[in-house]
């Protein structure tokens, strides 16, 4: 599994949505820009303290790492109040517990005026803005949004180490069907397991406090909060057709065959969509393989005349 490729960088202060739009939304490219929490109050106001006082006493939904679940959305596994998680990961001590999904803007409205839908996700769904916490070396498993929208994930708090791949490696990184999670781990791979791994690429990069990142619809990605901290997450529309009908389809006709098919035959189901997922990487893996052969024109006196890739 190959993770240098070079993500594009630009400081926040430099792009203007006309560029967003005709290189990074179109193309669907990610992108990292530099600083851009800083444009908004957010930026220079939001840490641990101050998000203490205004949210405070709010009981908010804990997410376990150490409890697995089958889909992806599923209810907190406790509750506790904000003040009290912010002081577990703001010690800077391992934790599993995080917060995922947390509509912090419906919860507290007032909150969007320090940190207000950006331009460049203007539209449908540019209102749903999310916060994500998490502590020092929580992960966030290998998956891709189900409803398959653009994100602009904005680090406000703490460095976040993030592994992204494209889409088309679908079915090379063993994505289990019916949903947006894959079977492996893209931190430690293993290729002996999951042999088709080795023809994938992708991008392994640290978010810093202040950068954005840009995900077009339906790229993989994995977390790990290297510290304490926040992300803020905003959501536009998938551009192309493709997109919008996989966003539609993942979450309804399939999340909901999937839920269906699991509540019948449990484990069963799961061993299926595991083999599923296998069978599906073999046969990418043979396409690959066979590509990647020489092709020999030999001429009637058994001389090699041409060896070339194909």
């Amino acid at each position: 599994m190959d993770l240098s490729l070079h993500i594009d960088t630009i400081n926040a202060d430099e792009l203007t949505t006309e560029l967003f739009r005709r290189n990074y939304l179109k193309k669907s490219k990610p992108l990292i820009i530099k600083g851009f929490s800083n444009i908004f109050p957010a930026g220079k106001k939001w840490d641990f303290d101050y998000l203490k006082k205004r949210l405070g006493t709010f009981q908010v939904g804990i997410f376990d790492n150490r409890v697995k679940t089958s889909t992806a959305y599923v209810k907190p596994d406790s509750y506790m109040p904000f003040s009290e998680y912010l002081d577990i990961i703001g010690s800077n001590e391992e934790t599993p517990l995080r917060i995922f999904l947390f509509n912090i803007f419906k919860e507290f409205p007032e909150l969007r005026k320090e940190f207000p839908t950006p331009v460049i996700m203007k539209g449908i769904l540019g209102k749903m803005g999310f916060a994500f916490f998490g502590g020092k070396n929580t992960t966030v498993r290998f998956h891709y949004d189900i409803d398959a929208s653009n994100v602009l994930m904005t680090q406000i708090l703490g460095r976040k180490r993030v592994i992204l791949v494209s889409p088309e490696y679908n079915r090379l990184i063993y994505k289990l069907p019916f949903s947006s999670f894959s079977l492996i781990d893209p931190e430690q791979p293993d290729l002996k397991k999951f042999p088709a791994l080795r023809y994938v690429k992708g991008y392994d990069f640290i978010l810093y406090p202040g950068d954005a990142l840009f995900m077009p619809s339906r790229y993989w990605h994995f977390n790990t909060y290297l510290e304490g901290g926040m992300a803020v997450s905003y959501r536009s529309m998938a551009h192309h057709t493709d997109d919008l009908y996989n966003g539609l389809m993942n979450t309804t006709v399939r999340l909901v065959f999937d839920k269906l098919m699991f509540s019948l035959f449990k484990e069963k189901w799961t061993e299926y969509k595991v083999q599923v997922a296998f069978d599906r990487a073999d046969e990418e893996l043979r396409k690959a393989t066979y590509s990647m052969r020489e092709y020999r024109v030999i001429k009637p006196d058994k001389k090699i005349i041409k060896v070339e890739q194909y």
